[in-house]
């Protein structure tokens, strides 16, 4: 797995770079060797904040963790993203590396198995219009819907975007891209 270790506001010690490495080493059974893994490190005030997002074959996992110790927040995001993967093992099973989960012990993070297959229901499905609009005007409509995401066609490009609002503030706009294929 590729790794790239990016500081925001902060200098990495080599220590920690090398600690990185050996935790996302544990994720290279699930991978392919071309699986790309973005850590980002941002330290503000006493708050240090890991974010780890791996790509392989078009699936994303990716978790963030904000604590006064960069070494815990490294352990909770790792941790997470181990969660997710073993939430999805029947899912994920024909797009991670072969045999990743043979020999995988019950106990390594102490964390629990789930026997049940979690099954993802729609319970609602729901139509609207949809026109070209700028990203602006879709932040104004999704304000007075009162709602936390909105998705538009975007008059520039005519694909379809999406524009929500963040936890931190702000506004974050989703665009699509081609799939990523190993």
């Amino acid at each position: 797995m590729h790794v790239n270790i990016t500081a925001r506001k902060t200098q990495l010690k080599d220590a920690f770079k090398e600690r990185v490495n050996k935790k996302l080493a544990k994720f290279d059974r699930f991978f392919e060797p071309d699986a790309t893994a973005f850590v980002t490190v941002t330290v503000e005030n006493n708050r240090q904040t890991v974010e780890i997002t791996i790509k392989n074959k078009g699936i994303v996992f990716r978790a963030e963790e904000t604590s006064p110790d960069m070494s815990a927040s490294l352990d909770t995001v790792i941790d997470r993203i181990l969660r997710q993967i073993r939430r999805n093992k029947t899912r994920l099973t024909k797009r991670l590396r072969v045999g990743a989960f043979d020999n995988l012990p019950a106990s390594e993070d102490s964390v629990p198995e789930i026997e049940a297959i979690p099954k993802f229901d729609v319970v609602k499905t729901k139509s609207f219009p949809v026109k070209p609009m700028d990203a602006q005007e879709a932040i104004l409509q999704m304000n007075l819907s009162g709602h936390e995401f909105f998705a538009f066609i975007n008059a520039q490009n005519d694909e379809l975007n999406i524009v929500y609002k963040r936890d931190r503030g702000g506004y974050g706009l989703l665009e699509p891209s081609a799939v990523e294929q190993s």
